[in-house]
Formats: C-alpha cells, sequence, structure tokens
C-alpha cells in the first residue's frame, strides 16, 4: 500500500510526448497545469457575469469559484478531482498561485501611499482604531467559543490572534473596487473609508506577521528573532532598496518611455525581497509588499509597472490562488445545528465588530448617523486578504478544516453583503441650481451655447472637433463645449488609480500619461491645438464608470456644466467598406438611458468622417448641411442648430421642409418658425437653401433625399412625424427615430455624417437624477461637492 501510494504521489514530468505516443497528457505537470488554468479562469468569468446584475466584485465569483472546485461541489467526484487535481499536482498548482500572489500583494503596495496614510486626518484614523480593535477584541473571545467546540487542541496563542485579525481586516482593493462601481470613490465618504482602510490595511499585516512568528513550531525565542530580523529587512528595505527604486523612477521622466531594464530589476527585486521574508519565517508575500509601498509614487514609473504586471496576474495566476484555497475548504465538514450555529456566531461577532466600531467612532467625530453606518458596512468589506490569513493559519496548523470552512463562508458572506446593503441605505443626493438654455431653440439666440460633446475614443477626436468648429457661430457669447471621455471602470487596479489621479491632478487621468511612442496623449493634444487656433472655449473631462451606470455621470455633468445640448456618439461604428459595426448593446443602452434621463437637448452623432480623418482648419471648413424638415419640435432643433452652424463662412445649409403631417398645433408653430428663418436666415444669405417638397409615400421620401445630393452632415428630428422609412428587420435602433434610422443604414450612404436631434420638452414627463434646487450655488467649471460622479474636468490651454 505505501509502495502505491508512493507511486501515486511520483513527481510528474514538465511536458507529454503526446496522444500518438500513447501519453495522456494529463499525467504531465505543463498540460495539466494550462488545464487547470482554463477551468479556473472559465468558471471565474462566467460566475463574475452571473453575479454582475447584483454589482459584486469579482472577488466574490472567484472565492465561490474555488469553493466550487473543491470538495465542496465538484470535487466531491473522485473522477473529476483525481483528473483535474491530482495530489501530484498540487504542489506545481500552490507555486504559480503563490507566484501571482506574490506579484498581486505588490501591486497591492504601489497602491499604497505612505504620505496619504500620514496626512490621514485624525477622523480616519479614530475610524480605523476602532474599526480594528473592536473586531480584534471580540475575535478573541470568539475563539474561546471555537476552541471548546471545533478547534480544540490548536496553539492557543497563534489562534487567538489569527482569529483577530481574520475578524479584523478590511480588504483594500476589494473596497476601492466597490467603492468606484457605487459612485462613492472621490466623494468624502469614499475618501475617508479609503483612508482608514489603508491604515487597517497596514495594521493587518503586522498583526499578521506576529501571528506568523508566534505560530511557528520553535520556541518563543525564535518567534522574537523573527519579528526582530523582519524589522531588520524593513528598514534595510527603506535604506538600500528605495534609493534604487528612487534613482530609477528620477530616469524615468513624463513623456518618455520606462526602460525594459528597469521594469526587469524592479520585479526581480520584488523576487528577491519575497526570498528573504521566506528565509526569515514571515512569509514571501510580505517582501513582495514592503517592495510596492517603497515604490516612488510619483511620475510614470509606478504606472507602468502596474500596467505590465496587473493583467497577467490578476486575469490568470491570481484565480488560481482561490482554487489553491478552494481544495482546503470543505463546507461538508460543518455538519449539525452546533456547527451552523457557530458560522453565525461568526459572522455576527465580525459584523458587530466591525459596523460597531466603525459606527461608533463615526459618531464621536460628527459623521452622520447614515453615512456611519455606511461606513460600518464598507469597512466590512473582506477579500483576498483575508483568504491569505486564513490559508496561512490552515498550512500552519492553526485552523482546523472546520475552522477554515467557517471563515472563509464568513469572509464571503460580508463581502457578498456590502454592495446590496450600501446601495439601500445610502443614496447621496444629487442637487443643482436649475437654469434657462436647456435646448439650441431659444428665444434669445445670443445666449451663450454650451455643449457636452461625448467620446468613447481618438477615432472620435477629428470629427468631435469639426463639429465644435461648425458651431461656434459668430455672436459675442460664443460656445462652450464640454469634451467627456466615456471610459469604462474595469476591474484593474489601475483603473481604480485613474480615478484617485482624476479627482488629485484636477484633469482626465491620460492627460497625465504617455502613448506608446512615449509622446504626450494625443486627446491632450488634439484639444489644446484646437483651442489655440480657435475661439471655442474647451474644457475637457473624464468619466470612469461601469456602462451600466455612466449615463448618470453624463446626466450630473451636463446638469452641473448648464449644457444645453448633448452630443453621443451612436453605438456602431463606421468602417472602411461602408458597413456599420456595433460595439455592443451597452453602448446602444447608454444613449437610450441619457435620452430618457437628460435635462437637455440630446444629438446622436453617426460618424462617418465629418472633414475627414484629421482637424480641419477653420479656413479651410467647407461642409454641406442638410436638414430633414418633416415638423414637430425635435426638427425644430435641428433647424436651429444648422442655423446656428450656417453662420460660420465655410458651411452651405441646404433646409429641405416636407408636406406637413403633424397636427394643427404644431403646424402653427412649424410654420411661425420657419417664417422666422426664412425672414432672417435665407434672404439674401446665398449659404441657405430652402427647398419644399410635395410627397404622398415612402418612396417619394427617400427618392428626396437622394436628389438633396452629396452632403457631409444631414441634421434631423428624433421624432419626426414620418412614416419607417427603413426595413423593421434593419430598424433595430429606435433612439434615432424613422428618418434618422434610415439615413444611418450603409445602403443609403457612406459619406455623410447624421446628427439625430431630440429636443428638450419642459412639459414632458422627466426622470430627473438631479434634484433642482434654486438657492445651491455650484460653479459650473468645476466639479461641485455633491456631484457623486467620478468625473473631473480642467481648463485645456
Amino acid at each position: 500500500m505505501a509502495d502505491e501510494t508512493a507511486g501515486a504521489l511520483k513527481p510528474m514530468k514538465a511536458t507529454s510526448d503526446g496522444v500518438f505516443q500513447g501519453e495522456n497528457p494529463l499525467n504531465s505537470a505543463l498540460p495539466l497545469a494550462i488545464l487547470q488554468i482554463c477551468i479556473v479562469v472559465v468558471l471565474t468569468r462566467v460566475l463574475a457575469f452571473m453575479l454582475r446584475p447584483l454589482r459584486q466584485p469579482r472577488v466574490i465569483a472567484e472565492i465561490i469559484g474555488g469553493i466550487l472546485l473543491g470538495p465542496s461541489a465538484l470535487g466531491r467526484s473522485t473522477v473529476f478531482l483525481n483528473t483535474v487535481f491530482p495530489k501530484q499536482s498540487l504542489t506545481v498548482l500552490d507555486t504559480l498561485a503563490n507566484i501571482g500572489l506574490l506579484y498581486f500583494l505588490f501591486l497591492v503596495g504601489l497602491e499604497l501611499d505612505l504620505r496619504a496614510i500620514r496626512r490621514t486626518g485624525t477622523s480616519a484614523l479614530a475610524i480605523a482604531v476602532a474599526g480594528i480593535s473592536l473586531p480584534f477584541i471580540m475575535g478573541i473571545g470568539t475563539s474561546y467559543i471555537l476552541q471548546q467546540t471545533v478547534a480544540r487542541g490548536v496553539p492557543t496563542g497563534p489562534f487567538l490572534v489569527f482569529m483577530g485579525v481574520a475578524l479584523s481586516i478590511t480588504a483594500f482593493p476589494v473596497l476601492a473596487r466597490i467603492l468606484a462601481e457605487l459612485k462613492l470613490l472621490t466623494t468624502d465618504l469614499g475618501r475617508m473609508a479609503m483612508s482608514a482602510a489603508a491604515v487597517n490595511d497596514v495594521v493587518a499585516w503586522i498583526l499578521l506577521a506576529l501571528a506568523i512568528a508566534l505560530s511557528g513550531s520553535g520556541s518563543p525565542l525564535v518567534s522574537l528573532w523573527v519579528l526582530l530580523t523582519g524589522a531588520c529587512f524593513i528598514l534595510a528595505a527603506f535604506f538600500f532598496l528605495r534609493p534604487i527604486l528612487n534613482w530609477m523612477a528620477r530616469r524615468s521622466p513624463e513623456g518618455e518611455q520606462v526602460k525594459e531594464l528597469y521594469i526587469c530589476v524592479t520585479l526581480a527585486i520584488v523576487l528577491a525581497a519575497g526570498f528573504a521574508t521566506d528565509t526569515i519565517g514571515i512569509h514571501a508575500l510580505f517582501g513582495a509588499f514592503i517592495v510596492g509601498i517603497i515604490v516612488p509614487k510619483e511620475g510614470p514609473f509606478a504606472g507602468v509597472l502596474l500596467e505590465k504586471v496587473e493583467d497577467l496576474i490578476s486575469g490568470l495566476f491570481l484565480p488560481l490562488y482561490f482554487v489553491s484555497s478552494g481544495l482546503k475548504t470543505n463546507v461538508m465538514t460543518i455538519k449539525g445545528g452546533d456547527s451552523w450555529s457557530l458560522l453565525v456566531l461568526v459572522v455576527g461577532t465580525a459584523c458587530i465588530g466591525k459596523i460597531g466600531g466603525t459606527l461608533i467612532a463615526s459618531l464621536v467625530v460628527r459623521v452622520p448617523l447614515r453615512e456611519a453606518v455606511t461606513l460600518g458596512f464598507l469597512m466590512n468589506t473582506k477579500g483576498l486578504v483575508e483568504l491569505i490569513v486564513l490559508n496561512i493559519g490552515k498550512d500552519r496548523h492553526v485552523l482546523n478544516d472546520e475552522t477554515f470552512a467557517i471563515l472563509v463562508l464568513m469572509a464571503l458572506i460580508t463581502t457578498f453583503i456590502t454592495t446590496p446593503v450600501v446601495m439601500a441605505i445610502y443614496k447621496p443626493a444629487r442637487r443643482g441650481p436649475p437654469y434657462k438654455n436647456r435646448a439650441v431653440e431659444r428665444a434669445n439666440p445670443n445666449d451663450e451655447f454650451r455643449m457636452m460633446a461625448c467620446f468613447h475614443s481618438t477615432r472620435n477626436i477629428p470629427t468631435i472637433i469639426n463639429l465644435m468648429e461648425s458651431s461656434r457661430g459668430k455672436r459675442k457669447r460664443g460656445i462652450t463645449v464640454y469634451a467627456m471621455h466615456l471610459v469604462e471602470l474595469s476591474e484593474r487596479s489601475s483603473a481604480i488609480s485613474m480615478v484617485h489621479k482624476a479627482r488629485r491632478n484636477g484633469m482626465p487621468f491620460w492627460n497625465r500619461r504617455c502613448n506608446g511612442d512615449g509622446g504626450v496623449d494625443q486627446l491632450v493634444v488634439a484639444f489644446e491645438t484646437y483651442q489655440q487656433l480657435s475661439r471655442v472655449s474647451i474644457r475637457a473631462m473624464t468619466a470612469i464608470s461601469d456602462l451600466h451606470t455612466i449615463h448618470e455621470d453624463i446626466v450630473t455633468s451636463a446638469h452641473q456644466k448648464r449644457a444645453a445640448l448633448i452630443v453621443l456618439p451612436f453605438h456602431k461604428l463606421h468602417q472602411m467598406d461602408g458597413h456599420m459595426e456595433s460595439l455592443g448593446d451597452q453602448y446602444q443602452h447608454i444613449n437610450q438611458r441619457v435620452l430618457h434621463h437628460a435635462p437637455c437637448s440630446v444629438g446622436i452623432l453617426v460618424d462617418r468622417g465629418l472633414g475627414g480623418a484629421a482637424q480641419v482648419a477653420a479656413s479651410d471648413v467647407s461642409y454641406t448641411i442638410v436638414v430633414i424638415f418633416f415638423g414637430g419640435r425635435d426638427d425644430r432643433e435641428a433647424l436651429a442648430y444648422g442655423r446656428r452652424m450656417v453662420e460660420h463662412p465655410g458651411i452651405a445649409l441646404h433646409v429641405l421642409r416636407f408636406s406637413p403631417q403633424t397636427d394643427a398645433g404644431d403646424c402653427t408653430t412649424d410654420d411661425a418658425f420657419l417664417e422666422d428663418f426664412r425672414t432672417n436666415v435665407t434672404n439674401g444669405n446665398e449659404s441657405v437653401q430652402y427647398e419644399e417638397k410635395q410627397v404622398a409615400g415612402k418612396a417619394e421620401v427617400i427618392e428626396a433625399f437622394k436628389a438633396a445630393g452629396r452632403c457631409n452632415l444631414f441634421l434631423v428630428g428624433q421624432g419626426a412625424p414620418c412614416t419607417p422609412l427603413a426595413d423593421r428587420s434593419t430598424d433595430d435602433c429606435p433612439e434615432l427615430g424613422p428618418v434618422g434610422s434610415y439615413l444611418a443604414l450603409p445602403e443609403f450612404s457612406t459619406v455623410a455624417s447624421v446628427l439625430v436631434m431630440k429636443q428638450y420638452d419642459p412639459t414632458a414627463k422627466h426622470y430627473d437624477l438631479v434634484e433642482e434646487v434654486a438657492e445651491i450655488a455650484v460653479d459650473v467649471d468645476t466639479p461641485g461637492p455633491s456631484n457623486r460622479g467620478t468625473n473631473t474636468s480642467f481648463r485645456v490651454g
């Protein structure tokens, strides 16, 4: 029997000779590791997708995925376990998982700024101390109960410390993700939570080092030596490693690429530091974490390190750690009423200790009750750091199988409830002052025209700038444009850093980064160059948010900036062969939600390259714009915008009016509007052509469109009273209306862009995201205190 066991655990060879040589690839380490990684990645991503409607961070899916692959679910099948996760493969799996974890802790250290922690206010510091102390004490009390029931025979001292640390930890990266998801990261509440969590993170690692030292099998003197040597390592890192990293950071200035040698040296230092702390006996993770902390945060050096490492580590290697943990988690060991009662006790103790401690401290420092309760639930977030503590405790035989399973479920439950509870109890008021000009059509055309132009990528920039140039008019109070870059909030750590930098620097994150060629970002260059050459005032912005909620950033910013028009990019991109390729339904839903909630008029731009692929100088502008006018509020808005655009000397306007198909009231309003247009714009203006058409059906309307000739831009109303022109099978864009949907078809045109206008109707029912309060005074050029979004703005130039 012993021989059989020894044979079964015989080390695997690295690679297989292949199935044609009669070998099973799963008996070799590399093919098996590849299969394990693929299974883990697919399973966790599927779970993350399923949990998206619940707004859960990905760490929840990874913890659940690890548990499902372990002996609690799929691992109950010995065939599955022996085939996919045989015992002889676990050393390779654990090694890969710990390498991923090593670099992930390095990334966590990169996100922590010691100077920010030193600047932590007394309020956040008091909240952090209370949020650690009370659950730590309650964790020690709970450990005595566990020792009398499911944890008999474990060493008392280390067990007390591990329990205290397990209950008092706040997962800094997971908290940052949840705050960003809920648009709270840059609010006062979010900043206080992040400051307290940063202090909590550092203290938790110190306590964990103490727990590891105490859990050694040697004498107390050995534990003392481990602690003292660990302290010496930290000092050596600050006094010897930090100057080296500072030197490399200084030689990596803004606007230049970071040398590959510096990246390689830094990553090697991480491994060397991990080796040193593992040799000392306080786990390799500490060395990596310390190196991340001492890397200089100024300049591009830290950001480039983050970008180089995070996708590979977070995407492929880190999920292996959750599987490694899940293989040790057997929920089935929690049997009987007593065991489940202990789970309830541990979860209750963790919540009461963390939430209660944070709540008491928050009230003492005069945080309002609702914010204090919210802060308590946010600080109760667990995650990967919790699993690290538990796995170290299990590996050191401080935690047995049942205690380990109870604590893993506690971490899962406390993190799972955070997002829904915070969404339920804390809905910060978004308030703003009312304003007058919410449409292009207005009583006084000379009032300042404010427009918000949104874009997804650099591809939209030339058209946006050419549209700005065409819209500037010649009035004394010209045009102010807010160019908003819409960025999806990803799971990457760098996405959270971008939000922080945007808020701290008062400018979009992409203003401080370099492109692959080492030049200054072309986004900023484009706006700076255009503003210097024109009379248009531009303020660039960025919104970093989940695609499901980014419309809130657009709408609240438009209200705050008192915009009269929001221009949104169509969700389909024009390709070289003329067809339109969709970015996805999510981008279409963004436009539909903005239309639903907008505080002003909205235009959806079908971009076919207005002016070409580059910015056109003002003296070279030569566009023909066609306004399709059937009648109604939206068509009047389109014509009002065309009236403004024809003031530009390089623009010719062709108004094509079709026979009235609206009710008498609208016809009267349309006739008065058109009469004013003909009197004040058309007469004596060779740049304007006005034409009326009598049509009997769909075919004649389409023929009239084609007869209008080649043009650069169509301006149409969304709610034009016209029968559908496109076939139902191709009309999948209700936000464009009947005319816009047809003009957007590649069969109609491959050169003319289309701007579909939806006028703000003050008499219609509105689903406002901003409560208008007259006494609130907000500087429209800077984010207001009540803004929940992650927007920032800056004046270009």
